[in-house]
Formats: C-alpha cells, sequence, structure tokens
C-alpha cells in the first residue's frame, strides 16, 4: 500500500513540475509578445507609404506573387522527397524539419534578412539595416530590383529562396541532429552565410554582382551554399550509427520521394520557368546510368535526376536557350550521379542523403555552363559566354562559385564547432529509437 502511494505521489509531483514548466512558458511567450506589440508603435506606417499606382504593373505583380506561392510549396515538398527516403522511424521529423524551416526563416527575413541582403550595400559584402522589421518596405515599389511591382511583392517573393535553402541542408544530417541545436543553426546560418552570399550576387553593390556574375534563381546562393553547408555538417556531426560505406539508407517511402520530386518540378516553374528541359535530361540521364549500374531503371534515380536537373538549370535558366539547356541537364546528370558514386564508394562522409553531390556539385556545373552557354540575345542584363565569343564570363563563374562554396564550407564548419558544446546530435538511444518518437513523440505509421 505504501508502495503504491509513493509512486502516485511521485507520479503527481511530476506532473505539477510540467504543469510549472508549461505555464513558466506561457508567461515567457506572452511578455514576448507584449515586448514586440509596444515595438510595433516604433514602425507604424512603416511598410505602407506613399506610392504611385501608375508604376505599378498588375500583371507583375499578380505573377511574383503566384510564383512565391509555387516556391512556397517547393519547402514542404523537400521535406516529403527527404521523408521518403529515411528509414520509418525518422520520416516525421524530417518533414517537421522543413516546416520548422519554414516558420523560422520566415521571421528572421522580415525582421533583418531582406535588409542585410537589399539594403544599402556596405563594403560590397552585405547590406546595411535601412529595412530593418520591413521600415520603409511597403507599396512602392524599389526601382534597383523591380520598378514595377510593391516591395513587398518582391520582398515575399526572395523570402521563399531564403527559407529553402537551409531546408535542402538537412539532407546530409537526418536521423541523428539534435532538435534544439537546429533551430540555433538555421538561424545563424541563415544570417551569416545565406544573407552574405545573396548580396554578394544578387544586391546592389554586391561584388559579385559589381563583377557580372550570372546566376538567375541561385545556383551559386542557393544551391551551392546549401550543397557545400550540407557537407560540412556530414564531417562535423558525423555518421550515423548504422552507416554502413556504399550501403544505401533504406528508404521508407518511394512514393512520398516521387511525390516531393513532382511537387519541386511543379514549384520550380515559380523559382525559374523554363527549367523544365535540363529537369527532363537529367531525369532520364540518371535513369539509364541506373539502369547501367544496377540492370533495373530505378524510379528514385529518376526522381533524384530530375531534381539535379533543375538545380543546374537554376543559375542559367535566364541567360540560356533551350538546346543549351539540354545539354547542362546531360552533362549535370552525369556529374552529379558520378559523385553520388564517390562520395558513397570512396569516402567515409555520411552525407545521407547527397545534399553535396545533388544541390553542391549540380549547383557548381550549372554555374560554371552558364559561362558555356549564356547568351546576351537571351537577355540583355546578362552577357555573352564562352561559346558566344566571351571567354573572360566563364573565368567571372568560376570566381563565384570557388568564393561562395568555401566561404559556405568553412563558415558552416566553424559555426557548428562552436554549436558542438550544446551536442550536436542526439543520444545513442534516441537515434535507435528514431526521432519520431524520440524527439516529437509522434509515428509516421501505425501498421
Amino acid at each position: 500500500m505504501e508502495t503504491v502511494e509513493t509512486v502516485e505521489q511521485q507520479s503527481s509531483h511530476k506532473i505539477t513540475v510540467m504543469h510549472r514548466g508549461f505555464f513558466l512558458q506561457v508567461i515567457i511567450l506572452f511578455a514576448v509578445g507584449a515586448i514586440i506589440s509596444y515595438a510595433s508603435i516604433f514602425f507604424g506606417g512603416a511598410s505602407a507609404g506613399k506610392f504611385d499606382p501608375k508604376v505599378i504593373n498588375a500583371g507583375d505583380t499578380a505573377w511574383v506573387l503566384a510564383a512565391a506561392a509555387l516556391v512556397m510549396i517547393m519547402t514542404p515538398a523537400v521535406g516529403f522527397f527527404y521523408g521518403g527516403m529515411v528509414t520509418s522511424k525518422n520520416v516525421v521529423s524530417v518533414i517537421k524539419q522543413s516546416l520548422l524551416i519554414l516558420g523560422i526563416v520566415s521571421i528572421q527575413w522580415v525582421v533583418i534578412g531582406y535588409s542585410l541582403v537589399f539594403g544599402k550595400d556596405l563594403g560590397g559584402v552585405i547590406g546595411g539595416l535601412n529595412f530593418f522589421g520591413l521600415f520603409g518596405v511597403g507599396y512602392a515599389p524599389n526601382p534597383d530590383y523591380a520598378g514595377t511591382i510593391p516591395q513587398l511583392a518582391f520582398m515575399v517573393f526572395q523570402a521563399m529562396f531564403a527559407i529553402i535553402t537551409p531546408a535542402l541542408i538537412i539532407g546530409s544530417f537526418v536521423e541523428r541532429i539534435r532538435f534544439r541545436v537546429l533551430v540555433l543553426f538555421v538561424i545563424l546560418w541563415s544570417t551569416l552565410v545565406y544573407d552574405p552570399i545573396a548580396h554578394w550576387v544578387w544586391g546592389m553593390g554586391g561584388w559579385l554582382h559589381n563583377l557580372g556574375a550570372l546566376d538567375f534563381a541561385g545556383g551559386t546562393v542557393v544551391h551551392i551554399s546549401a550543397g557545400f553547408a550540407g557537407l560540412a555538417a556530414a564531417i562535423v556531426i558525423g555518421r550515423r550509427r548504422s552507416y554502413q560505406q556504399g550501403q544505401a539508407i533504406a528508404s521508407n517511402n518511394v512514393p512520398f520521394v516521387l511525390l516531393g520530386a513532382a511537387l519541386l518540378w511543379f514549384g520550380w516553374f515559380g523559382f525559374n520557368a523554363g527549367s523544365a528541359l535540363s529537369a527532363a535530361a537529367c531525369a532520364l540521364t540518371w535513369m539509364i546510368l541506373s539502369w547501367a549500374e544496377y540492370r533495373k531503371p530505378s524510379a528514385m534515380a529518376t526522381a533524384t535526376g530530375a531534381v539535379c536537373g533543375l538545380v543546374a538549370i537554376t543559375p542559367a535558366s535566364g541567360f540560356v536557350g533551350p538546346v543549351a539547356s539540354i545539354a547542362i541537364g546531360i552533362i549535370a546528370g552525369i556529374v552529379t550521379y558520378v559523385m553520388l558514386f564517390f562520395r558513397s564508394k570512396l569516402t567515409r562522409i555520411d552525407d545521407t542523403l547527397d545534399v553535396w553531390a545533388a544541390h553542391g556539385m549540380g549547383g557548381l556545373i550549372g554555374a560554371i555552363l552558364t559561362g558555356f552557354f549564356a547568351e546576351k540575345a537571351i537577355n540583355s542584363a546578362g552577357n555573352n559566354g564562352l561559346l558566344f565569343g566571351n571567354p573572360g564570363q566563364l573565368w567571372t563563374q568560376i570566381l563565384a562559385v570557388g568564393s561562395t562554396l568555401t566561404y559556405s564550407f568553412v563558415v558552416t564548419f566553424i559555426l557548428l564547432k562552436l554549436l558542438s558544446p550544446l551536442g550536436l546530435r542526439v543520444s545513442e538511444k534516441e537515434e535507435e529509437e528514431g526521432l519520431d518518437l524520440a524527439v516529437h513523440g509522434e509515428e509516421g505509421y501505425r501498421l
């Protein structure tokens, strides 16, 4: 009887402690909300302002907002694409991580990210804080970037690029990252890696922008930065305990992978419309190579190849013709497939879902090939590449690629080393149980 009472007392004590923790969190969050509410008076009217409605083009505005919605769907699509590849005990955690990043980076972008990328240039390296909290970002267009749409619409569109980039990185450390470290990493990485690189390439006054580097939609800014950050993360965080060199992860849901790839292909029309030819060529290339290697045309390989083709055409899509797009898809398909083979068979690096091979090397080859195939006749705001009489553009592209991958890899490596005292990965027991139950208390499947 005393034993039963003792157990009941202990259980009651645990519940009381849990309730205290819950109400403490409620109070803290309420206090944060109150502080932000008061701070809003200092930003009154900051996102409105005077503007000439005649300069707003309704068609341009409608398309940019539609494109923003298309790119937004790509982030949960990454969750499904990655979620289908992992083991069944980690599918919820991967999809949850992609949605978490959608929330975190949305706030980071509004508060500081947009200003760091598109604010007043500081030495060609970073933007200033003149747009902090979207101060002055309203209905009036920003003539430096999009002169026919409200700057708010441009801000929303660019936010989707900032959101999906760290979401790509999670594939390199699935099934073992500690949740609290992931939250801090995403905030810091977006601020210290993505924002500076985006300003270099797309910001007025950015040093790569001034040199004439061509990146239509993010080959360097999004894919190279994410791919080489993923490589650094895989090295620092270390291998899964179940990792075996040369052995592919046991995918739990191939239809999820195909669904994710299809949604990415669909959403990519908002990312950079006109990328379908490269994706088609690269998908077929991967299918043929998997057929040659395994004697069967893999559905997973075909879907992954399509994504690699989308990655490769991203920097070039606004500057090349349709035949060049097919060539980029084939070349990128060969490079990314071989790089996956190299990483898996010849190294001990556990980049679990091959973020480096697909995005890092896909973005790298696409950015360099832009220096071959770009035509000023297609886009007067661009330049000719090597095949059209301008070899200097190729060297500019190589410089952009080299500086981006070096900066992203080094800063990511250092950042994770600084976060390591917090514990980068879950315990052995939690990894064995799976992050779905161990971290989130939810199951993907109940069979």
